[in-house]
């Protein structure tokens, strides 16, 4: 496929066409879906095998996929109990996970509408959606971009901002799995995190309340380790003192990812419940539990249900921006 021009990739269950485009600039390449737009294909050179897990097939996007490589959102991660107030009014949204919790802002979520190539061009991309007032019930005629980026060395950044004509919260967040080694699990890898302190949650996956300190529990990663069975959990980091601070780093087979970002948490997932059953992935074949680790720069769960966290609210007219690099690096 040529760079910088969009191509058809399949057709969505209402009948629009879903284009893909791909990025080229030092060495690396990305391939990008306007369904959910999505980052469906990551590699870099001198790998023989992407980076992100990801589908052939459209269909494969609205199963077992869902979520995979998307934009996220209005609001990222889980609201507990499908409820938010905003300046005193309670929303109610889709409790789409469970039938008690909203997941990644319902079935109204940014991953599953077709967005719009508003430019293009060699190394860079931008998309727009247009998320109307009470979809999924969240408050706001919401504009949307995303734009993918691939900077000189290869590095993939990843920029999203949003408006609101009404008062709203919005964090959304890029929502990759990654699997540097290209095996079946993530058996091989290892992950650091530079945070000191994480959010503990219930059995909703919703925080129980403040952060708690890492040490001492089995979510310390402030030094490498193998990534352990029980990982779904936000990450605290410090107030950005510059424009972006790295986040976490993974590691495997020689290949090294640091993740930077100007968002107060990271989100790691160790992809436990991963089955994408009959529809294959890169290379041909299906994923399984453990295949990839979702990292997912963004504030904290549940943050509109608890004011002392850090606020993702989004007064009317104002712009929020999103920014996260993704480097990797060999050797």
């Amino acid at each position: 496929m040529d760079a910088n021009v969009t191509k058809p990739f399949d057709v969505s269950p209402n009948g629009e066409q879903v284009f893909v485009c791909e990025l080229r600039a030092g060495g690396a390449r990305a391939r990008i879906l306007s369904w959910g737009a999505t980052l469906q294909d990551y590699r870099v050179a001198g790998v023989d095998h992407s980076l992100v897990l990801g589908g052939e097939t459209l269909a494969a996007y609205l199963g077992p996929m869902r979520y995979f490589g998307a934009i996220v959102g209005p609001v990222a991660n889980r609201i507990a109990n499908g409820q938010m107030r905003v300046n005193g009014e309670i929303n109610h949204l889709d409790t789409n996970e469970n039938g008690r919790t909203t997941l990644h802002s319902g079935c109204a979520g940014f991953d599953g509408h077709n967005w719009t190539f508003t430019k293009v061009s060699e190394a860079e991309c931008e998309l727009t959606l247009n998320h109307p007032d009470g979809l999924g019930g969240f408050p706001g005629n919401q504009v949307v971009t995303a734009t993918y980026r691939l900077d000189a060395s290869g590095a993939l950044e990843i920029e999203i901002k949003g408006q609101s004509d009404r008062d709203t919260y919005f964090s959304p967040a890029f929502h990759g799995y990654w699997n540097l080694s290209g095996r079946a699990d993530l058996s091989d890898h290892s992950l650091t995190v530079l945070a000191d302190r994480y959010l503990p949650v219930d059995a909703d996956q919703i925080p129980l309340g403040e952060p708690k300190t890492v040490k001492g529990t089995a979510f310390d990663y402030t030094s490498p380790h193998g990534i352990g069975p029980v990982l779904d959990h936000n990450f605290c980091l410090d107030v950005p003192t510059m424009a972006l601070q790295t986040a976490c780093r993974l590691e495997a087979s020689g290949i090294t990812l640091d993740v930077q970002t100007d968002q107060p948490g990271v989100q790691i997932y160790n992809g436990a419940h991963i089955d994408t059953g009959a529809f294959k992935g890169h290379e041909g074949r299906a994923y399984g539990k453990f295949a990839g680790l979702a990292i997912e720069p963004q504030f904290w769960p549940d943050t509109p249900n608890h004011p002392s966290f850090p606020s993702n609210f989004l007064s009317a007219g104002r712009t929020s921006t999103h920014r996260t690099c993704f480097k990797v690096s060999r050797g």
